[in-house]
C-alpha cells in the first residue's frame, strides 16, 4: 500500500514521534496508519527498556492543584538532561501526569503506572513509552505525595524545587482574597528557599529532641572553644598544671595577654586543641549539669528550631512583615477578619538523593560519529 508525504504527517501528528521514524513506520507496515501506530508504540517499548538503564536525574518536579475538588498533588518525573525538562511534550506530559493522579488516586507509582493516562486509553506506562521513542532519552516518574484542602502552590526555578502548602481557613470564603492568595505563595516561596523540617516545635518528637540536645552538648564538648569562659579556664587550668600539655603550648598560652586569649586557638598547637576536648569530655557529666552550660545548650537548641521549623523561622519578606512566619500568617489573618492556620507543607527538589550524571562531551560525541 503507498504513501504520502501528508500521511507522513498525520502519523507524526497522531504520535509526536519524528518524521524520519514515521515513515520507517509506513513502510515497515505498508502504508497501513494503524499498524505503523502499533509499529511506533512497539519502537517505544523497545526505546524504553533499552534506555531505562541510563541514569535520569534531571527533569522537573511539578506542584498542581485542582481548586474545583480542593485537592493537590507534587509529582517528580526525571529525564537525563536539564534540556529535555524544558520541552513542551515533556511537560505536557508531567501535567498530565498530575491530572491523572488526582483523578485516579493510585496508591503508589507502580499503581500509577497501570492508570489510564489522563484524557487517554493508554496507561502511563505507555504514553510514557511513546514520549521516550519521540524525544530519545530515559524518563521516569520517580514519586509523589498528595494533599487535600485549602492549599498554595509554587514553583521555583522551572521546577528544580516544587512546594504545596496547606491551610486551614475558618471563613473558606477568604481563601479567594488576593491578600490570603499572596499569603499562600509567600508561605510557599519561604519554604524552597529556607527548607524547613517541621512545621513547629510541637511536630518535633521528645525523642528526637533529646537527640538533637545530645548532639548539641557533644558538639560543644568537642569544640571547647566555644565553652563557657569558668568552664573553658578550668580545662585549660588542667591542661597546664597536669602536664597534659606539652610545654611549649603551655607556655605559649602563658605568654598571651587577655586580648590573644580570646583567639588561643590561633597560637596553641592542633595537639593541645584536641587534648582540650578530651578533657572536657572527661567531664561530661559536671559540665552538663553546670548551670551555666545548661543555658548555652538551650540557647543552641533554640536557635537550631527557629532554623528548622517553619512557623518559628524569620519570615525572609521583611519588606512585607518583620517577625516569625507564624506571626506574618497572624497578621493576614487579622487584616481578613478570619483565623487562618498552617495545616503541612510538602517541600521536593528535583534529583535529590539520585546519582547525577557525569557529562563527557567527547565520549558523546564519539559514540554519535560511530553510531
Amino acid at each position: 500500500m503507498a504513501f504520502t508525504a501528508q500521511d507522513v504527517k498525520a502519523l507524526r501528528e497522531k504520535t509526536g514521534v519524528g518524521m524520519m521514524e514515521c515513515k520507517k513506520a509506513l513502510v515497515e507496515s505498508d502504508g497501513d496508519m494503524d499498524k505503523a501506530i502499533e509499529y511506533l508504540r512497539e519502537r517505544g517499548l523497545a526505546a524504553a527498556q533499552k534506555k531505562a538503564s541510563r541514569i535520569a536525574a534531571e527533569g522537573v518536579v511539578l506542584p498542581y492543584y485542582d481548586k474545583e475538588s480542593k485537592k493537590g498533588v507534587i509529582v517528580e518525573v526525571n529525564s537525563e538532561t536539564d534540556f529535555v525538562a524544558k520541552n513542551e511534550k515533556f511537560m505536557d506530559f508531567v501535567e498530565g501526569v498530575a491530572k491523572t493522579i488526582l483523578a485516579t488516586d493510585p496508591a503508589d507509582v507502580e499503581a500509577l503506572k497501570e492508570e489510564k493516562f489522563n484524557g487517554s486509553d493508554r496507561t502511563v506506562t505507555e504514553t510514557l513509552n511513546d514520549l521516550v521513542l519521540s524525544i530519545g532519552e530515559n524518563m521516569k516518574v520517580r514519586r509523589f505525595e498528595r494533599m487535600e484542602g485549602i492549599v498554595s502552590t509554587y514553583i521555583h526555578a522551572g521546577g528544580t524545587v516544587g512546594v504545596m502548602v496547606g491551610f486551614d481557613v475558618a471563613d473558606a470564603s477568604k481563601a479567594d482574597d488576593a491578600d490570603f492568595v499572596a499569603m499562600g505563595k509567600n508561605i510557599a516561596m519561604q519554604i524552597a528557599a529556607m527548607s524547613p523540617e517541621y512545621l513547629s516545635k510541637d511536630c518535633i518528637s521528645e525523642e528526637e529532641l533529646a537527640k538533637m540536645e545530645s548532639i548539641t552538648v557533644d558538639s560543644a564538648l568537642n569544640k571547647p572553644d566555644s565553652l563557657p569562659m569558668p568552664i573553658l579556664t578550668s580545662i585549660i587550668t588542667e591542661a597546664i598544671e597536669g602536664k597534659k600539655w606539652a610545654d611549649s603550648d603551655s607556655d605559649i598560652y602563658q605568654g598571651l595577654d587577655n586580648k590573644q586569649r580570646k583567639n588561643f586557638t590561633n597560637f596553641i598547637s592542633k595537639e593541645a586543641f584536641e587534648i582540650l576536648a578530651n578533657i572536657a569530655v572527661s567531664h561530661k557529666n559536671d559540665i552538663v549539669a553546670n548551670k551555666i552550660f545548661t543555658g548555652l545548650v538551650q540557647g543552641r537548641l533554640k536557635k537550631q528550631i527557629k532554623e528548622i521549623c517553619l512557623l518559628e523561622q524569620e519570615f525572609v519578606r521583611g519588606d512585607l512583615f518583620e517577625g516569625t512566619v507564624g506571626g506574618y500568617v497572624d497578621s493576614v489573618a487579622k487584616a481578613l477578619g478570619t483565623e487562618i492556620k498552617v495545616t503541612g507543607f510538602i517541600r521536593m527538589m528535583k534529583g535529590e538523593g539520585l546519582e547525577k550524571r557525569e557529562e563527557n562531551f567527547a565520549e558523546e560525541i564519539a559514540k554519535q560519529i560511530n553510531g
